[in-house]
């Protein structure tokens, strides 16, 4: 079970003997990459951080678990980025454990994570928590993730286009929730779960695929995988089905 946190980019898993932040791409050094592409844009590392924690101590949460992308440069982290995360493990491990799914962006995360006794990394697969299957997203879940009651993945940073009356625009991160279609999945899978769930992401600097208008997931998986999908703002407004939104 899986119940996001009011207002934010944030749920709680209820893995069974333990209740789970979960956390879904969050890019620490992402004003790195974007300066380096000509955006001026001043370090927002400390807001993660003390926002994170904030978002655990409210919610008491037993553990940590971060849905891949932790990290945003693709090989192992260096300077700015591998100082945000040294200073974010050590903040959050001080209080509970954590697990890193591995997304695209972790190619060699270990570097940063090893010196951290309080993390667990896991490969792309994913892993499974009780029942909660968590996976980034960017490969095939492992068979035991897919099998979870409830899957929860990340990746593609889902976010809705909406339009006014008057013809305004803006942009809401949002949450994908629906059934898992077994049709989506090949034969090497004997069981696939229940419900999918596909988190926003926690850096509001990353950009997003917006699924009311894509015709292109970034999963493999997705968008055949989710079935009878519904948007839900962060705010826990509820769009309907996220084509139609």
């Amino acid at each position: 079970m899986l119940e996001p946190v009011p207002g934010e980019p944030a749920a709680v898993a209820d893995c069974g003997p333990e209740r789970a932040l979960v956390v879904a791409d969050y890019h620490a050094g992402l004003e790195v990459g974007l300066r380096s592409e000509g955006v001026e844009i001043r370090s927002h590392a400390g807001e993660r951080r003390e926002h994170l924690l904030e978002l655990l101590a409210a919610t008491s949460a037993d553990r940590v678990v971060f849905l891949g992308d932790l990290g945003n440069g693709i090989g192992e982290p260096t300077g700015a980025e591998r100082v945000e995360l040294r200073e974010l493990l050590s903040a959050v491990t001080d209080r509970v454990p954590v697990i890193v799914t591995k997304g695209n962006h972790d190619g060699d995360l270990s570097a940063v994570t090893d010196r951290f006794a309080g993390v667990e990394l896991a490969d792309g697969p994913g892993t499974r928590v009780g029942d909660v299957g968590f996976c980034h997203g960017h490969t095939w879940p492992d068979e035991a993730v897919l099998a979870a009651p409830t899957v929860c993945t990340a990746h593609e940073h889902p976010q809705v286009a909406l339009e006014d009356a008057v013809g305004g625009r803006r942009t809401e991160r949002a949450w994908l929730r629906g059934r898992l279609d077994s049709e989506a999945f090949d034969h090497d899978y004997d069981r696939v779960g229940d419900r999918l769930v596909v988190c926003p992401a926690f850096n509001d600097l990353s950009g997003g695929t917006h699924v009311n208008e894509a015709d292109d997931f970034l999963s493999p998986f997705l968008p055949a995988g989710l079935d009878d999908g519904e948007a839900y703002l962060l705010d826990g407004t509820r769009l309907g089905p996220y084509r139609a939104v």
